[in-house]
Order: C-alpha cells, then sequence, then structure tokens
C-alpha cells in the first residue's frame, strides 16, 4: 500500500492515481471525516412518510412543527416521520471539460469525484439508497441502492476523466426528475458552466430536496497572469482571445447563489485551491439545521 493520505490538504492526489484498495482508503477517511456531527444533515430530507404528531420538546427542529393540530389544541405539536434516515439520495456529478480544465494540482474534476464518494458513503451509512449520475456525455445509470458495490462501480466509472466531454447536466438534472417516483435529497456538484443548468437545477427543487455544491478553479475569478492568448471554452468549442486584463464574470465569494436562492436552495462555494473539508462538514451538518440559505 503507498504512503498516507493527508485528505484535509487542497493537494489530494487525483483519484485515477492511486491503486483500487488506496481510494477506497482514501474516500472512507473522507466520509468520516465528512460525517462528523451530520446526523442532522443534508441526507435528511422532508419527502417522508408521516407516522404521528406528539408534544413539543425543548430542543425540537421548528420545521416540523405540526401548526394545524397545535392550533387546534392550544399547544405546540409536532410532527414525526417513519424511516427519517431512508430517503434517496441522488448526486449528480458534472463530469463536462469545463470540470477537467484547472490551475491548480486538484482540478474541479476530481473534487467533485472524491465529494461525489465520500458523501454517498456517508449517506449508504445512514441508510439512504444512493445514485449517482453523470451530468456530461457519458453514460451512468445506476439505481438508487444501499449496495457498496454499485457505488463503487459507479465511482470507478468516473475516476478517468475526459477533457472533450460535453456537458448534459440539465438534460441529466430533467432525466433524474422524469424517473425519480419518491421525493428525494438532490446534490449537484459542478462548475455550473451548463447554461442552462440553473433553471434545471429550480426545476428540481420543486420536487426534491436540492443542494448545490459549486466548484470553482481560482483561474475563473481572476484576472489572468498573462498577455494575449486564444482559447476555446470547454463546454461549447467557442473561440475566444482574451488579454492579460481579463476577468471571466464569476464572482470568487458568492458563485452562483444569488441565481439558486430564487429557489431556496442550499449552496456551497468551493475553490479547488483551498481546504475543503471544513466547509463541507458544516455544510451539512447545518443544511438539516436551517442553517444555511
Amino acid at each position: 500500500m503507498g504512503a498516507a493520505v493527508d485528505v484535509t490538504h487542497p493537494s489530494l492526489p487525483p483519484p485515477g492515481a492511486l491503486a483500487h484498495h488506496e481510494f477506497e482508503m482514501v474516500v472512507r477517511k473522507l466520509a468520516d471525516d465528512l460525517a462528523h456531527g451530520s446526523d442532522a444533515s443534508v441526507f435528511v430530507g422532508s419527502g417522508l412518510e408521516y407516522a404521528q404528531s406528539r408534544p413539543y420538546s425543548p430542543g425540537d427542529p421548528i420545521q416540523q412543527m405540526d401548526w394545524k393540530v397545535s392550533a387546534r389544541t392550544g399547544e405546540p405539536y409536532i410532527k414525526e416521520y417513519d424511516t427519517l434516515k431512508r430517503v434517496p439520495v441522488q448526486i449528480i456529478l458534472d463530469t463536462s471539460g469545463s470540470m477537467v480544465a484547472t490551475s491548480t494540482r486538484l482540478s474541479k474534476y476530481h473534487l467533485a469525484v472524491w465529494l461525489a464518494a465520500a458523501l454517498g458513503t456517508v449517506a449508504q451509512r445512514r441508510m439512504s439508497p444512493v445514485r449517482l449520475l453523470s451530468g456530461g456525455s457519458r453514460s451512468i445509470r445506476s439505481t438508487a441502492s444501499l449496495s457498496r458495490s454499485i457505488l463503487r462501480q459507479s465511482m470507478d466509472a468516473l475516476r478517468h476523466l475526459d477533457p472533450d466531454e460535453q456537458t448534459h447536466l440539465a438534460e441529466a438534472l430533467d432525466m433524474m426528475r422524469a424517473t425519480s417516483k419518491q421525493r428525494s435529497v438532490v446534490i449537484v456538484l459542478s462548475d455550473l458552466h451548463d447554461p442552462d443548468a440553473i433553471d434545471a437545477i429550480l426545476r428540481t427543487s420543486q420536487a426534491h430536496d436540492t443542494a448545490v455544491i459549486e466548484l470553482q478553479d481560482p483561474a475563473e475569478s481572476g484576472a489572468l497572469a498573462a498577455g494575449f492568448l486564444r482559447g476555446s471554452e470547454a463546454e461549447t468549442g467557442a473561440q475566444f482571445l482574451a488579454g492579460g486584463k481579463t476577468r471571466w464574470g464569476i464572482d470568487r465569494e458568492e458563485g452562483r447563489r444569488a441565481d439558486l436562492s430564487r429557489g431556496g436552495i442550499d449552496h456551497l462555494l468551493l475553490h479547488t485551491d483551498q481546504n475543503f473539508i471544513p466547509e463541507v462538514r458544516r455544510f451539512i451538518s447545518e443544511r438539516g439545521q436551517g442553517g444555511r440559505s
């Protein structure tokens, strides 16, 4: 086995650089780190089966108040649900070319693969069936399952990147909605360069509890450290000429949060050159408590 890897450091190696057993080892370590304090988390959705109402106790979440029973009795009551941890978790991973382009050792694509593997592992440990889908050209059409082997097979298909892959994030989200028979937690891992992605995410949020983890390369939000250059847009192939003062219009601090807030969608912006573990841990923990917008 190779040397141990510090998974809290932004120089986390690409998944494809590790042997299978090393990849599994690091993913399990990531999952353990992200699971800390996340019992009330991104993995608990609201589309659950109602069981009963009971009197309110101090510390109960206000989101579960049964307002009708409370009004009728004059006392606060809480709704309780069955199979709280069995909400399906559907992870949509953007596998398109723009996720591959990078100015740092850890690309947006690699970060998304690590997160998908770790979040899927945490969800399954909490007895939530996991379904993984590609937001690019490749086909990964798994069904929601508690089987770790199915998740592992899906992750293995994602470990190797394709810089020429086209984006189909919006199509993947619409397909997921059309083939989902029950409300679920949907986690989108993407740089959101698909021009139709935001509208598709907003449509998804109407039927599912939706969270977006947006990935950003440091070069996308700042000026180029260069003279003039010719390039092509990774998603569309469109040619462009850029200069040293060119800025790309991507907010380094906010990303696409304002666009997603219209649908009440939880949003986390991660940079590939920064430590992401604390931010993701906080995100999955606070989301279940209504702590992020």
